[in-house]
């Protein structure tokens, strides 16, 4: 047996990537989609909305001290939370029908993760130069030149962690009124607390660990593979075209060659660092750099494109019997994806319905069970009921309580003259209402009446709209023996 010390180790120490520039279709598309989110992110705090004098201005707010979320002129309560858990089902269902149409395109495209070791990577190509002048100061002994470097790379590293932070926790309360107390140095603890756990995390995840997340942390790798089937488009390389790869085009046996030159090029601009020619990897987020960078080589030395591209196993079938792929249309239009697209369409659809039904007033009503009824000195019959007003709208208005009911009961609020109770502006109003039954009367007598409780907005406040809800209840009677 050999010793500890002449055991191989099992432990591989993480090489860096650096990936080299490229230009092309899909660096284009990145660069673009990367813009459009970060500036979304970073600039949606600061979108003003107009909704009055007593709501917040803030277009997209998610307010958890008045347990409210703004979006533009949209407003969810905490008891419509049916609609947060149906954006999220419509996000799942928007990414299982992404990935099965056309592979990992969220991790290369949309995930975070992605775009902001996009932005991180920029930002070292910018201070360091590119992949070769990367590589040798990784190399180079720390002397003044590399601390230069990487003090300057780090601190820009930083800076975007702090920015990314800092936006994140603008969605939770007011921007430019938290902006003023975190630069007074008055802002709560958990806004600062929050900044510093997300500068941090952006700064690790985005700066140093990047391919290891995707690899090692994060799950989807490993669930994609049940979204996807034989006719789904991902990243391949088409080895019945490149083999046997070689570089001496000249040389005495060249014509035996495939397309491919062994130039390294789809390698050094894999962010992931994996080699796209060595098949199907788990650790492959689709981004189509490869591509970019194999387009050009092929370009240079007068070759076909699309040595790596988009392909199906389907269309791999195709083409080594010398056919041609199918058409990308009949790839993305199949029972599979048509099915996710209308669960989507479903989920989405039943939402804007839901919105547009919803009232502005909501009323709860909870009859007090101790005692079921109570007897008055004349022989009325009173039950007690906790009602509960929730009024949507931006200014407060009255609402009038009526009831309706097959058997005569009266209807009295409790501390107010009349039937009229004012609620305050995106408030809620909470209050004892009483139903009385005459003595001798049948719902007086009877064990149990159905009552159904109005609330109606008062006439001259409703501006052409006619707000109604109600709720149905019970009274409960002195039964004859």
């Amino acid at each position: 047996m050999s010793s500890p010390e002449t055991e191989p180790s099992l432990y591989a120490a993480r090489e860096p990537i650096f990936p080299r520039r490229v230009k092309g279709t899909f660096r284009t598309l990145k660069w673009w989609l990367m813009a459009v989110m970060l500036g979304l992110y970073y600039l949606a705090p600061w979108i003003r909305w107009d909704r009055g004098p007593e709501l917040p201005d803030q277009a997209i707010l998610l307010d958890l001290a008045n347990r409210r979320f703004f979006f533009f002129m949209i407003e969810i309560w905490p008891h419509e939370f049916y609609f947060v858990a149906g954006l999220l089902i419509m996000a799942g269902l928007g990414l299982f029908l992404f990935t099965s149409a056309a592979g990992r395109v969220w991790c290369g495209y949309g995930c975070p993760q992605t775009v902001w070791t996009d932005l991180m990577i920029l930002v070292e190509r910018w201070i360091e130069g590119d992949r070769n002048a990367r590589l040798r100061l990784h190399r180079q002994k720390w002397d003044a030149e590399k601390i230069r470097k990487r003090a300057l790379k780090w601190s820009a590293w930083f800076l975007i962690g702090l920015a990314t932070g800092g936006a994140w926790v603008f969605y939770f309360t007011d921007a430019p009124t938290l902006a003023r107390d975190l630069v007074a140095g008055t802002a709560h603890p958990v806004a600062y607390t929050t900044i510093a756990i997300l500068t941090l995390t952006t700064f690790a995840f985005g700066g140093f660990f990047r391919e290891q997340v995707c690899i090692y942390a994060c799950p989807w790798p490993r669930i994609q593979a049940a979204m996807m089937d034989e006719d789904t488009l991902t990243i391949g390389y088409r080895d019945w075209r490149g083999e046997p790869r070689g570089k001496h085009r000249k040389a005495e046996g060249a014509e035996k060659l495939g397309d491919c030159i062994d130039c390294m090029a789809c390698v050094n601009v894999c962010p992931m660092g994996i080699d796209i020619r060595d098949g199907q990897q788990m650790a492959c987020i689709t981004c189509g750099l490869c591509i970019d960078a194999c387009n050009d080589v092929m370009d240079k030395i007068g070759k076909p494109p699309n040595l790596i591209g988009y392909l199906a196993l389907t269309d791999e079938t195709r083409e080594r019997a010398g056919e041609g792929p199918k058409s990308v249309w009949k790839h993305v239009f199949r029972p599979r994806t048509v099915l996710y697209t209308v669960l989507w369409a479903g989920v989405g659809i039943g939402l804007v319905v839901a919105l547009f039904l919803r009232s502005d007033i909501d009323m709860n009503v909870t009859p007090v069970r101790n005692p079921l009824f109570v007897t008055l000195s004349d022989g009325t019959i009173r039950n007690a009921y906790d009602i509960r007003l929730r009024n949507k709208l931006g200014e407060a208005h009255d609402y009038a309580l009526t009831v309706t009911s097959d058997q005569p009961v009266s209807l009295r609020l409790e501390g107010v003259t009349g039937n009229v109770l004012r609620v305050p502006a995106n408030d809620t109003l909470s209050t004892r209402l009483y139903l009385e039954a005459a003595p001798g009367s049948s719902a007086a007598t009877e064990e149990r009446s159905t009552v159904r409780l109005w609330v109606s907005e008062i006439p001259d406040q409703a501006h052409g709209k006619d707000t109604r809800v109600h709720h149905d209840t019970v009274f409960n009677g002195k039964a004859r023996p």
